[in-house]
């Protein structure tokens, strides 16, 4: 008897039984042109999509993946992140949903957004393609329903792998031209330090976002084309598109300034954004950031465990030494030092600020306050004194949207001023100024910066059970990590894009926990893993072969890793 066969026998014979005789069906079962494998389900019909485990696979031959589609490992990551769009596509067109009870009905698979990211969702060897996706197997109440069971598994399935996955029936050069951008971004991103850059937007980029909650293109018509300075022009030429020209910003210290809404944050988020490669007219196909660049921003409450936030901060009332600053409720000041220090320990190079999301102490004291309050009663370096030590000692860049301070005039190396979302070179303008209008600011030295002490970490009183001792990590949002029965506080961790990357980091934090012995530093640690994970892939993380998981940045597992509350550190001087 078929395997197919038998699955439908099984299904008659659970029809109108409890949930839990869906376990019955666990197993292989073979399709005219694919495989599926059902390894894990929900014992609940309410239950999440992540908690089930179902797969199909396919030969590479079968689905007509040539060798060109993966020829090196961008191009495979763009294909794969292809196949999850168009086959999400198409379970919203074929499927009909819910239907029953909580999740039944469904079938589906994460959702991609703007980003070209490498996620578990579609692998893809040199024998096979896979997809890892959800099936809501239908039940009323807590009864199975076959007759939803058989459409679901027999017609609406096949006929989504069918259009989604058999390169003969999509869009040719559709599918080249997402290999191709993708190809491209990854090349000029490589180029990037090689001209003494650390971020680059294109010509005729299109870089405002429908509205903070939707990071689709504004339309067209409402939007203003991007066209650099020619000042700050550069040429590239690319495998694909060919020649590109656009607007470089130079490693150093870079402001941008202009008035309120005329695009100074919007074109901080593009580069902020830069770090990840984007769909074809996405807008922002072509502009790109060195990949260790990092927002950071002011996050009050924030748990900080023994960080050196001495070149910041020192003589805090009742703290004595600021060189090992620890609290479970930081102020915005302490919580912005804490991150760029943290941020440089992963391994940071360049650090994106907005002054909206900033501390405002933080960032200046101007010349009267300087003269009201005496710098012996004041525990605060601002940032402005401790830009350039940053570059010039530990070769970190900044970019700096500031509309509200010309002290920085002093500091910096180029100016960019937005207006009506246009760039304009204006370093000798702003350089002029400053020599015109001298503002008798005193430069308040910090204790500067050398090399960033170790930290080795201690999770002894960090878990990932839940108090019925399961094991809970998850991710409701972009803000959130659920990791036991803590909630870990992302919302100032930016550059997360979709929630199988805080899911992925979570479990990552699981395999280190043996490991956070009090004898390896958080570089040692993220380090090590992320080496496996570039070796091994996504998949490294959970045997189980789930499709909710998609690769982070160490820097973002790093910052995820601070704060928690429950870690211990020890701090190791070199």
């Amino acid at each position: 008897m078929d395997a197919l066969d038998g699955l439908k026998r099984m299904m008659i014979r659970i029809d109108g039984q409890d949930y839990g005789a869906y376990q019955s069906i666990l197993g292989e079962y073979n399709y005219v042109d694919f495989k599926l494998f059902i390894n894990q389900i929900p014992k609940d019909p309410y239950a999440p999509p992540h908690t089930g485990v179902y797969r199909v696979r396919m030969p590479l031959e079968t689905v007509g993946i040539n060798n060109d589609m993966i020829s090196s490992e961008i191009r495979k990551i763009a294909l794969r992140d292809f196949l999850a769009r168009q086959f999400y596509e198409k379970c919203v067109l074929i499927s009909k949903g819910r239907r029953g009870t909580g999740n039944s009905g469904l079938i589906t698979i994460g959702k991609p957004g703007q980003t070209i990211i490498d996620r578990s969702s579609v692998i893809v060897t040199n024998e096979y393609l896979e997809v890892r996706f959800f099936i809501g197997l239908p039940a009323d109440g807590r009864k199975i329903c076959t007759k939803i069971f058989e459409s679901m598994l027999f017609e609406e399935l096949p006929e989504i792998v069918c259009q989604s996955l058999f390169i003969k029936n999509l869009d040719y050069d559709s599918l080249y031209r997402h290999l191709e951008v993708a190809e491209d971004a990854d090349y000029l991103r490589n180029l990037l330090r090689k001209n003494g850059l650390i971020g680059f937007v294109n010509d005729e980029a299109l870089l405002p976002r429908r509205s903070g909650i939707d990071d689709r293109p504004l339309e067209k018509e409402k939007a203003v084309i991007f066209k650099s300075p020619e000042s700050m022009k550069y040429q590239f030429n690319l495998p694909n598109t060919g020649t590109v020209n656009g607007m470089g910003i130079k490693e150093g210290i870079t402001l941008i300034v202009g008035g309120g809404y005329h695009g100074k944050s919007t074109l901080l988020n593009a580069l902020e954004l830069g770090v990840y490669n984007h769909i074809p007219d996405d807008g922002r196909e072509l502009c790109v950031t060195v990949s260790d660049a990092v927002k950071v921003r002011a996050s009050s409450g924030r748990s900080v465990e023994n960080v050196d936030i001495s070149p910041f901060l020192n003589n805090i009332p009742f703290y004595h030494d600021t060189t090992t600053f620890s609290t479970k409720n930081a102020s915005g000041s302490t919580s912005q030092a804490a991150s760029i220090i943290e941020s440089i320990e992963a391994g940071a190079s360049v650090l994106l600020l907005d002054e909206d999301t900033c501390s405002a102490n933080f960032m200046i004291r101007d010349a009267r306050m300087q003269e009201l309050v005496k710098k012996q009663h004041e525990p605060i370096t601002s940032f402005i004194d401790c830009i350039m030590p940053m570059y010039q000692n530990n070769g970190v860049s900044t970019v700096l949207v500031m509309g509200g301070s010309g002290d920085y005039f002093d500091v910096t190396d180029s100016v960019i001023q937005m207006k009506e979302f246009l760039p304009y070179d204006v370093t000798l303008e702003a350089k002029q100024v400053a020599i015109n209008c001298p503002t008798g600011r005193v430069h308040e030295h910090s204790k500067g910066f050398g090399s960033i002490g170790k930290r080795n970490l201690l999770g002894d009183e960090i878990s990932p059970l839940n108090e019925y001792q399961k094991l809970r990590v998850s991710s409701p949002d972009l803000n959130t990590l659920i990791f036991g029965e803590n909630n870990v506080d992302l919302s100032d961790v930016e550059q997360l894009v979709e929630k199988a990357q805080i899911k992925a980091i979570g479990i990552a934090i699981c395999k280190l926990l043996n490991e956070m012995d009090g004898h390896h530093s958080m570089n040692e640690l993220v380090e090590g893993i992320m080496e496996k994970i570039n070796n091994f892939g996504v998949d490294f993380l959970d045997e189980r072969h789930t499709g909710d998981l998609a690769v982070f940045r160490s820097v973002e597992l790093a910052a995820t890793i601070n704060r928690m509350r429950d870690l211990k550190v020890k701090e190791e001087k070199d």
